[in-house]
């Protein structure tokens, strides 16, 4: 397993900005696509967004537009940038490897409202 260490959670009012960071160690980061995912008390884990080695991005429909994934490969470093944050955005939110089956310990943000 890839050592993941995600941070940058924390507690914030809506409408602020956090953003997360994922180092992943032990890997060819830069040609590894990355994942970020959120778990919600009492929801199933959901996808949020992901990027690929060559730069492409997709996220879920919730966060478009207020998310922004990135990556630094001399960091092995991801990112997830939220702005406008809402109270529907409080979760643990992990980053793996598009090719992983298992998690870090993640990062937890809440949003009050």
């Amino acid at each position: 397993q890839v050592p993941l260490v995600e941070s940058g959670g924390g507690l914030v009012q809506a409408v602020l900005s956090l953003r997360l960071s994922c180092a992943a160690s032990a890997i060819t980061f830069r040609i590894t696509a990355m994942d970020w995912y959120r778990q919600a008390p009492g929801k199933q884990c959901e996808w949020v967004a992901g990027m690929a080695s060559a730069g492409m991005v997709d996220y879920t429909d919730s966060v478009k537009g207020r998310v922004t994934i990135s990556r630094d490969n001399a960091k092995n470093t991801v990112y997830l940038q939220m702005n406008s944050l809402k109270p529907e955005d409080t979760a643990v939110y992990y980053c793996r490897p598009s090719w992983a089956n298992y998690w870090g310990q993640g990062t937890q943000v809440t949003v009050s409202s």
